[in-house]
This record gives structure tokens, sequence and C-alpha cells, in this order.
């Protein structure tokens, strides 16, 4: 069965105050704001990112964008098409298989076309010869790439920064390095922005820097990445992240997402408990689902 088509997110996502023993025995205010809930398929930053880039893909007619077979991103870029009224077109990164599981799955009964390319391939996606080749392959379309990071993708984050004013410290999880430079440079003065890696190899502080320069020129913003909190890459996980995730949920009744929410909440409350943090600093954590 098609699912319903979807509505537009809401246009701002409530913050909370998280009451936390180990923030609070060092003198810090802990809040969450949850853009998770700012739409149950376009969450967080996902429509940051994607509000903006939704303008020309209506133009092009057909947005095409890369993701792994359990990208978020992809699942999201195919709900903005079926609700904004374009095409769409997910390019995954290694073999087909069927059945599809449940999150492209989920993206073609919302009509994204999907193609494949080898791991080899998809670490050239955006090299002209690979990107001519899927255009031979799908015609003329809105290219996006991975994760949904790109200028516009910027100008929609920098609006969650002008939301946060009064915070000292607002952290997020960083995954392809575009929530952390457009918060960043939405922040106001004497804010700081602070991103935690969930990836290994220590590169997404350039990452960042490079889409800031494509952006707005340059560097913007007060900000920096925390690289010891991603649990040995990308969707792993350890005992420990997992049993505090248990426990963050028994303290606070808040499940948090594994990927990127806990590592950057283990992080957090980790730095916190290191006396990271000067006392009376306001720290704002974005749960971005």
């Amino acid at each position: 069965m098609t699912p319903p088509m979807v509505e537009s997110p809401v246009v701002e996502s409530p913050v909370l105050e998280l009451e936390d023993d180990r923030a609070a025995r060092r003198g810090l205010r802990l809040f969450l704001k949850r853009d998770d809930l700012v739409h149950p398929e376009l969450p967080g930053n996902k429509w940051r990112k994607l509000k903006h880039n939704i303008a020309p893909a209506r133009e092009h007619g057909t947005l095409l964008t890369f993701g792994g077979a359990y990208s978020n991103h992809i699942r999201a870029t195919a709900a903005a098409g079926r609700a904004f009224g374009f095409a769409t077109i997910g390019i995954i990164r290694g073999e087909e298989h069927r059945p599809l599981n449940a999150s492209l799955s989920y993206a073609e009964r919302m009509g994204m076309r999907l193609g494949y390319l080898d791991r080899a391939s998809y670490r050239r996606k955006h090299e002209p010869e690979v990107v001519a080749a899927l255009r031979e392959r799908w015609g003329d379309f809105y290219l996006l790439p991975e994760g949904g990071s790109n200028a516009p993708a910027l100008r929609g984050c920098a609006e969650l920064g002008a939301e946060v004013p009064g915070f000292d410290v607002v952290c997020c999880p960083c995954g392809t390095g575009g929530t952390l430079a457009g918060l960043a440079a939405g922040l106001g003065p004497g804010q700081r922005a602070l991103g935690f890696s969930v990836l290994k190899g220590g590169f997404l502080g350039a990452e960042v820097e490079r889409l800031q320069r494509e952006a707005y020129g340059g560097r913007r913003g007060d900000w920096g990445v925390e690289h010891g909190f991603h649990f040995g890459g990308y969707a792993r996980r350890t005992d420990e992240l997992d049993a505090f995730i248990d426990d963050f949920a028994r303290r606070h009744g808040i499940v948090l997402e594994r990927i990127y929410v806990a590592k950057m909440m283990f992080g957090i409350l980790s730095l916190a408990e290191r006396g990271a943090f000067a006392e009376g600093t306001r720290v704002l954590a974005v749960i971005t689902g």
C-alpha cells in the first residue's frame, strides 16, 4: 500500500532542560533541542538540509542523491520528493539485495527509483566521469551530495543556529559535517558550536571548513570537532555505549538514536565530568533524529 503524502514540517522544535546529576555537579545546565520532533518522516537535520534544496529539485523535476543501504538521508529524500512534488533517485553503495530492507523498501514505496554503485565507483561518486555516466543512465537531475550537505543545506542548518540564542555551547552529532558547518555560521557572538564525529579518521574538521568555504567563502563562527566518541566508527557500537543508552532511557524516558545522537550525548556528559566546560555553562544538545 502506498504511504500517505507527508505534510510540511513544523516551523521550530522545542527545547527542554535535562536534569542530570553528571552535569549539575559540575555547575552546568544541560538542555535538549528536540529537532527529532519536527516531523516523523523528515526529522531534524534531514529537514533542515533538504529545505533549501527543494526549490531547485522541483525546477529540475528530479533529484539524485547517494547513501548506504540503511541511510536515513535516502529515506527522508524520498519522503520529501513525494511531499513536494519532484522525482527522486537514490544511488546506493554496494550491490542490490532482495528483498529490500525496511529503509529502501520505504524509499521505493515513496516513489524513489533505486540504483547501485560498487564500492570502488561509489568512492568516486562526485567525479565528473561518474556523474556523467549517471546522467547518461538517468537523464537530467539535480545532484544532492551524500548526506545532503551542500551550500543550500548549510542555509537551513544556519536557521537552527538562529533559533538557539542564550546558550553558550551548542552541540550536534556529525557525519558529513553539514549540520555543524551551518549551525556554527548561524550562532551569535559568544556562542560556540561543538560537533561530535561518529566517524573514525579525524578528517571532519577539514570537511566542515570546505563546506563553509563553499557556502560563505571562508570559515564562519566559533566551532570545533570532538573525535574521541565514535566508538569504533560509523554505526559501530560497544557494550559501554549500549549501557549508556539504557541508563539514559531509565533516567530521562528518552531512547537515544544509536548511530549519531547517543554518541554525542555520551561525549557531552563525559566532557562534563572531566571538567571541560566552565561552571555556569549552558550547554544545548541538538537531537537530530
